[in-house]
């Protein structure tokens, strides 16, 4: 599905058809490790599922792969998982010789030996034609980013989701989200990884800067559902 001009979303991706860029965000690898050291038992075929995911959208065949911030999920450590899944990734991701940009987001503090390991740079954001992607926990100063050129601005961070209800029963979904900011086209990712279903936006304390309570409502919303199938259900307000 179309969600700007000349940018598509694929499952839980974007997809800038000019370019043949590929855009993931929030992959949080080593989450679950994490969850088990503090007690919490998660099945182990969460980061199976994340390398299909992945497999199934290199079939687009892009040019350059985009991990829009967080790829690993400790702040001020590398756990054994980070370092044994976060390199098998990116081995994937740079098979053939595809490019690989990592955009550093408030998870990736550490995340230069990870990179060095694969002779990766980590960068504050990236620059795709007219699209600018960047992690968006924080305004960045960089007046590229917001240059006349720029119609767009990608960004990751939030975790979307919104709650549907039906009945009695609410049920939380990922989603996209596409709307203004100072003029310019603004679309939110949502999480890639699958363990945590993501901020309710409709409920919860938004977290990036690019977004204001006063503004989301007039956002519209795409769901980004099972077998690759992708719903626009309008507008925050109307939901």
């Amino acid at each position: 599905m179309i969600i700007s001009r000349g940018i598509e979303i694929k499952n839980k991706a974007l997809w800038i058809v000019k370019q043949k860029v590929l855009v993931i965000a929030d992959l949080h690898i080593g989450y679950e490790e994490a969850l088990s050291s503090e007690g919490v038992l998660v099945p182990k075929l969460t980061f199976k599922e994340m390398k299909q995911e992945i497999l199934e959208l290199l079939k687009l065949k892009p040019r350059v792969v985009v991990i829009n911030g967080d790829l690993k999920h400790e702040f001020g450590e590398i756990s054994q998982q980070e370092w044994q899944d976060t390199l098998e990734i990116l081995d994937l991701l740079m098979k053939n010789k595809r490019k690989v940009v990592l955009i550093k987001g408030n998870h990736d503090a550490i995340l230069e030996p990870i990179a060095r390991k694969k002779g990766l740079k980590t960068v504050n954001y990236y620059i795709s034609g007219d699209v600018a992607i960047l992690h968006g926990h924080k305004i960045l100063l960089d007046k590229s980013i917001y240059a006349k050129n720029i119609k767009t601005i990608v960004i990751g961070h939030e975790h979307p989701a919104v709650s549907i209800r039906e009945g009695v029963k609410s049920e939380l979904y990922k989603c996209f989200l596409k709307g203004k900011w100072h003029g310019k086209n603004l679309i939110v990712m949502p999480s890639f990884f699958s363990v945590y279903g993501g901020s309710d936006i409709k409920r919860e304390r938004l977290l990036s800067p690019f977004l204001e309570e006063s503004a989301l409502k007039e956002f519209e919303v795409f769901i980004a559902g099972e077998a690759n199938k992708v719903y626009k259900f309008g507008k925050l307000k109307n939901i």
